[in-house]
């Protein structure tokens, strides 16, 4: 028998942003550092960043809380809720995501992003964490600009009809809610990054088996394992 060796150019691999290639809490804590800056320097105040984070970690509200707690007169919820989605943030890939996505690089497989979310934070987000490098602009996927969220299906269809024909199509995310069950019902190979602890939003997987992953993995590196393992026809 003979076992025919796939070139790894045939593999396509998609990946899901927030929680999937970084953690989004470092989004969260910087864009709280940067409001915080701004109040502490404007308004005569310190300590405003961990009070933050201390109304965070209750489970408040915390512009709510802020703005009850200083006389921040000119500020608003929707102000501060602005400052939250426009920042730069100061946010970095980690040395494993970082040596996962130079593996996929250097085999030559076509990298790619679909994300929920406003058009100007993902793009912050991505320019912030390096991702052009890896991913070519058509192959980026923001809901806002594309006009449809992850579970409409649109994004999804869209990959597959340009690269599905010959290709193996992996996508990797980290919420059971919405990633899977599109790519699961076109053919993809699904992948669950697993939470870690640090997930902003749970974990779910009492879902409908259509909306489970194919694979699990605890750490974003064994997606290298699994392209390996799924290099053979």
């Amino acid at each position: 028998m003979i076992v025919k060796l796939s070139s790894m150019r045939d593999k396509v691999v998609f990946f899901d942003l927030d929680d999937t290639l970084y953690h989004e809490v470092d989004f969260l804590k910087s864009a709280y550092r940067d409001i915080a800056s701004f109040v502490e320097i404007n308004y005569h105040l310190q300590g405003i960043y961990a009070e933050m984070i201390g109304y965070w970690e209750a489970g408040k509200n915390v512009f709510e809380c802020l703005l009850a707690s200083h006389p921040l007169h000119d500020l608003t919820i929707k102000d501060l809720l602005l400052s939250y989605r426009t920042h730069i943030p100061k946010i970095a890939l980690n040395i494993e995501t970082k040596h996962t996505l130079d593996w996929l690089h250097a085999k030559g497989i076509r990298l790619g992003l679909i994300t929920d979310g406003r058009t100007l934070t993902q793009q912050n987000k991505i320019a912030s964490l390096g991702l052009k490098n890896y991913f070519e602009e058509q192959d980026i996927y923001i809901s806002e600009a594309f006009g449809s969220e992850k579970i409409e299906g649109k994004s999804f269809q869209d990959v597959q009809q340009r690269y599905g024909e010959g290709n193996k199509i992996f996508y990797v995310g980290d919420n059971p809610k919405k990633d899977f069950a599109w790519p699961n019902a076109l053919g993809w190979i699904t992948i669950c990054v697993l939470d870690d602890g640090q997930n902003i939003h749970s974990q779910q997987f009492n879902v409908d088996e259509s909306c489970l992953p194919q694979y699990k993995i605890h750490h974003i590196e064994d997606l290298c394992k699994l392209i390996d393992k799924n290099s053979f026809d």
